[in-house]
């Protein structure tokens, strides 16, 4: 099969480009900024385009499947040629359903925590010997790429993302799955760009639990009131099957899970991850695997990428980063490291990065989101405003939108990092988490 992709270089797009490679199809593929990992990844299986930049001439009539990325914008002149070819246009989840409509697909979805219990399901499968397709968020230890899409899987495991699928497909990537098995972890208001209010946002997830093919199995946080309120609406016949955050404790640092075979200690840590354990050993359930064989596994998983991810550990000093960015995230990530860690200081610093957090409206919804930290900090810079689009925020709408008149609030990168190397760090935890990267800040130096 010969198929093109518009935007190869996405961090999703490019992984889908290897596994299609991997799986025997022609790939080619352009896009008109490439960064790494992806170009060198690209480059290596020889699908790097030769080329930056568009080019209609790109577009054959032999082509059987054009698939388009978020980053390509309706005007793209590939995407013209397409059309007037008459080729079949695809998004990114458009053509996953494709490639699994005659599989188990089993969609994990939420506001927080899908990377995370897929990450978890994946590594227990990869740890007794199951090879079955995927998509995942995450780059995960074990394996080379985020998507598997194989001839002989039974099972598709997906991460079910709420963001829209392509700039022609405005309907959420999650809506176009058809899930045999699911997940709800948890709704908090995300993506304010494309969903004005919280009852928009809410509708989404009814939708998808909506679209769940009749007899399929359910799997959700019970502990989250609008993910139960979600559930129960649901007129689908379908089973539900809640799940809560299994009992714990924190012993010299290290987490121990309480289960039947007795204390088991975990290298992950935080209330939330618990949570997301108990949800992924559910699923592993429904995919055949025994409690025994789940927890045998899932001592080893360290996480994945950029969640709770630890960068530097020396005697009495830790450095975390996190992918945390929703008000939500943010305040479970930072209870999370303040449980495990009582006896030190908790440094925390978040970067504004993302359409939603650099809205003035939104801010208010990060309230408390820091309180459990015992120095706040906030990074933002101007141009990401600039590139977002969005008017200037005063640090002081900053403080009071936190509802923390101590926080300390830096617009340029020089001075923050400034701030940072003057951090005494002993007895220290710095928990630093961005969508973005702090202004070109490398972690290695704190």
């Amino acid at each position: 099969m010969r198929v093109h992709f518009i935007a190869i270089g996405g961090s999703a797009m490019h992984n889908l480009a290897l596994a299609l490679h991997a799986k025997g199809y022609k790939v080619t593929g352009s896009d008109d900024t490439l960064f790494e990992p992806s170009k060198s990844r690209l480059e290596k299986a020889g699908l790097l385009p030769t080329t930056i930049g568009w080019n209609a001439d790109n577009i054959t009539q032999d082509i059987e499947a054009v698939i388009l990325g978020m980053h390509a914008q309706e005007d793209n002149p590939e995407l013209e040629k397409a059309k007037k070819l008459g080729l079949k246009v695809y998004s990114y989840p458009e053509f996953l359903y494709e490639q699994s409509k005659d599989k188990t697909r089993v969609v994990i979805g939420g506001s927080h925590g899908k990377t995370t219990i897929t990450s978890m399901i994946l590594h227990v499968l990869n740890a007794v010997g199951r090879k079955e397709d995927y998509m995942v968020g995450a780059q995960l230890e074990g394996y080379d790429v985020m998507v598997r899409l194989s001839e002989d899987a039974d099972f598709v495991i997906l991460e079910g993302d709420e963001y829209l699928s392509s700039t022609l497909d405005r309907r959420p990537k999650f809506h176009l799955y058809q899930p045999h098995i699911a997940l709800l972890s948890g709704i908090a208001w995300d993506h304010i760009n494309v969903f004005p209010t919280f009852e928009n946002y809410v509708e989404q997830f009814q939708i998808f639990a909506n679209s769940m093919i009749n007899g399929g199995i359910l799997v959700y946080n019970k502990e989250d009131a609008e993910v139960t309120k979600v559930v129960m609406k649901t007129s689908n016949p379908i089973r539900k099957i809640p799940y809560s955050t299994p009992d714990f404790f924190v012993e010299d640092g290290t987490t121990f899970l309480n289960t039947q075979l007795g204390p088991m200690p975990l290298k992950i840590f935080g209330r939330h991850n618990l949570s997301n354990l108990e949800g992924a050993r559910l699923i592993c359930n429904q995919l055949g695997i025994m409690d025994e064989d789940f927890y045998d596994a899932i001592q080893s998983f360290e996480g994945a990428s950029k969640r709770l991810e630890l960068v530097k550990k020396e005697d009495r000093y830790r450095v975390y980063k996190d992918y945390a960015h929703s008000p939500s995230k943010v305040s479970s990530t930072t209870a999370a490291v303040r449980s495990q860690f009582p006896d030190y200081k908790l440094v925390a610093c978040l970067e504004l990065h993302t359409y939603s957090s650099l809205n003035i409206d939104f801010l208010s919804e990060y309230n408390s989101a820091l309180d459990a930290a015992d120095e706040k900090i906030v990074y933002y810079s101007a141009d990401a405003l600039k590139i977002k689009r969005r008017q200037p925020i005063d640090p002081a709408q900053i403080r009071e939108a936190f509802g923390d008149e101590n926080i300390r609030v830096f617009t340029t990168s020089d001075e923050f990092k400034q701030h940072l190397s003057q951090i005494s760090k002993v007895g220290t935890v710095m928990l630093m988490m961005s969508s973005g990267n702090y202004g070109g800040l490398d972690l290695k130096m704190l």
